[in-house]
């Protein structure tokens, strides 16, 4: 389904795998989390942001009638690293040993 991000819209993502993934890693580092971290996130790959609330709110009504739920594999895990203005890679882990594009 859509997210509706305000002057934003992103495709929800359902994935209990990826949620066992992050509660494991979570729980390896408890206490040294920001509240940002702890708390469940909402999974979610942005398509649109930065736009007037008008601009998401059409791209919206228009994917709404288009959308269906469809199978999503995640392919690894990447880690990366805020740096005020930009995002840097630290690095990339492939599931079952398979290269990550």
């Amino acid at each position: 389904g859509l997210l509706d991000f305000g002057k934003g819209t992103a495709l929800r993502i359902h994935s209990p795998g990826r949620s066992s993934i992050r509660e494991a890693i979570r729980d390896h580092f408890h206490g040294a989390l920001s509240a940002q971290d702890v708390h469940e996130p909402r999974l979610h790959i942005t398509i649109q942001n930065k736009v007037t609330r008008e601009a998401a709110k059409a791209l919206q009504d228009e994917l709404a009638t288009q959308l269906a739920p469809r199978d999503f594999t995640f392919r690894g895990l990447e880690l990366h690293l805020y740096r005020e203005t930009h995002w840097d890679m630290v690095g990339r882990w492939p599931f079952r040993g398979k290269e990550v594009p």
